[in-house]
């Protein structure tokens, strides 16, 4: 006969047994999972008179469910685990695969670098914002990723839910290429001004629609509508096996961009596929006419996302920067549709979701700021916004006249200490240009964008007395020349023949910011080499 310590052991055993064979059935209610099961025998042995009486009845409900048991103390808890948790604990479960993290490398307008190691599901705008955050910019959704292909004169915008990782893959170890992080005005402008991006000379609209379309009407057909605004006019394109430039009529459609063996015919017979969008990047060439035969400077080109070089570039060149950036918006809607609209619409919702980041809020010292009065008897709040602004910008313009009288006060009435005083004031601006080219001042611009608005000042190259404003207006570029005007020993600087006079470019340029005047537009932007 058994010993009751030997009973009741079998006795636990039998019931594992039968516990088990519950939990395995389909239709068994109460049977324990899976890790219980495999180790139920390391429970503490019912009491042996207990065991007795189960051994009696065990096709009854067992009196293990009814009793309260005293429990023994475990005198190796390590080893053993409870009934009502999982046996594997969290530190020996496999855990999910390790982000990777990579070196990337960063320049900045100035060409100063940064190098940063990153997950490697890192999008272009969790990218942006890591930058901006670390260098303590104001983020004003205009920052952007540049992929610079340095051996073949070549620049894109990395679109905001791009990989970054993925794109550095592509390029050979012996290419040069970099990316670059500047601001870039126009990324969504078509979004805010259509009109500007999309002419009425360089679209065409299906035959099913009837009647004219606004432009941003034309707009959601680029995104969502199974119509299409056809993109035509004449580029200059290679001709295949053939070294020469031939102008060509091209065509864009949701298909691809296609050219024309026959004037400016649409039929499907005459048309050939020059390039498709779904394997391809859109770049914009930064040489202009230095390549030779091309008889326009204007040039952008499809390269394929797989490896390759200049052979495998179809390159293609616009007579005006509208057209270009006509034909490169509306290639970059066409490929990327309603994920650019969400980009524009949502920022900070980057897809891979790498980099817990938020935008720098004001402080509870600065929320409690108020615009005061105190011109009265009494001081008030300032509650208008429009009446706050104005207040603000006569308060400025006053302390700038007190400045230039304190500077007149102390200053020799030599116009020469005048004339550095001025200098030395605006040459820390963010938006002037000491001796930079009329060319220089053109790339710089069409950089960080054609929007109206964009502008610089640099020295004037003709004559080195006077300045000039560097404009970008209606997709052009256009320089105004700062004239400084001397008047009973004091010296002012003019746009319009002398009719409006300024003691000094910073507040010739405050004034036009606010102001139009001559002209075409504010000055709303300004175009600055932003060093990391």
């Amino acid at each position: 006969m058994a010993t009751p310590v030997a009973a009741g052991l079998r006795s636990s055993a039998g019931r594992v047994a039968v516990e088990r064979r519950g939990g395995l059935s389909p239709k068994g209610g109460g049977g324990r999972r899976l890790g219980e099961l495999a180790f139920s025998p390391w429970l503490t042995p019912a009491p042996p008179l207990l065991s007795a009486r189960l051994r009696e009845d065990r096709g009854k409900k067992t009196e293990l469910d009814v009793l309260e048991i005293p429990s023994i103390p475990n005198p190796f808890p390590e080893l053993c685990c409870s009934p009502f948790t999982s046996v594997l604990s969290a530190s020996l479960l496999p855990k999910a695969n390790p982000r990777i993290k990579q070196v990337i490398k960063i320049y900045s307008e100035d060409d100063s670098s940064r190098a940063l190691e990153v997950p490697s599901d890192i999008t272009a705008r969790d990218l942006c914002q890591l930058l901006i955050l670390k260098n303590h910019y104001v983020d004003d959704h205009s920052w952007t990723m540049f992929e610079h292909l340095t051996s073949l004169g070549l620049e894109r915008i990395i679109e905001d839910h791009e990989m970054m990782i993925e794109i550095q893959s592509r390029w050979g170890i012996e290419e040069g290429n970099r990316f670059y992080f500047r601001k870039n005005y126009a990324k969504y402008e078509f979004f805010k001004n259509p009109e500007t991006f999309f002419p009425a000379h360089l679209i065409s609209l299906s035959n099913e629609i009837n009647g004219a379309m606004s432009h941003t009407q034309i707009l959601q057909m680029f995104l969502s509508s199974s119509t299409y605004p056809e993109i035509h006019s004449y580029l200059h394109a290679k001709e295949q096996g053939k070294k020469t430039w031939k102008r060509m009529y091209f065509l864009l459609r949701r298909s691809g961009l296609y050219f024309s063996t026959k004037g400016t015919s649409k039929e499907p017979r005459h048309l050939q596929l020059f390039s498709e969008f779904s394997s391809s990047d859109i770049y914009v060439s930064l040489t202009g006419k230095k390549i030779s035969g091309v008889p326009v400077s204007y040039g952008f080109c499809f390269k394929p996302q797989k490896a390759g070089g200049a052979r495998d570039l179809k390159q293609l060149y616009a007579e005006s920067e509208q057209n270009r950036t006509c034909w490169v918006t509306a290639i970059r809607l066409l490929k990327y549709g309603m994920q650019l609209y969400q980009n524009y619409m949502h920022p900070y919702q980057g897809r891979s979701g790498c980099i817990s980041l938020s935008t720098p809020v004001r402080s509870v010292s600065e929320n409690s700021l108020v615009a005061m009065d105190f011109t009265g008897h009494k001081s008030r709040v300032i509650e208008n916004p429009t009446e706050a602004l104005s207040v603000a910008v006569e308060e400025g313009l006053a302390w700038r006249k007190k400045g230039c009288l304190r500077l007149g006060a102390h200053s020799s009435p030599n116009t020469l200490q005048n004339v550095s005083s001025n200098i030395a004031i605006h040459s820390s601006q963010p938006w002037f240009h000491h001796k930079i080219s009329r060319d220089e001042a053109h790339q710089l611009i069409l950089r960080q964008g054609l929007v109206d608005g964009v502008f610089l000042v640099r020295d004037s190259q003709s004559n080195p007395k006077t300045f000039v404003l560097s404009l970008s207006h209606g997709l052009k570029i256009k320089h105004f020349q700062i004239v400084p005007l001397e008047e009973e020993g004091k010296l002012f600087y003019t746009l319009d023949d002398g009719h409006t006079r300024f003691s000094d470019l910073i507040q010739l340029v405050e004034f036009y910011q606010l102001n139009k005047g001559i002209l075409p537009c504010k000055l709303k932007h300004y175009c600055a080499r932003i060093a990391f």
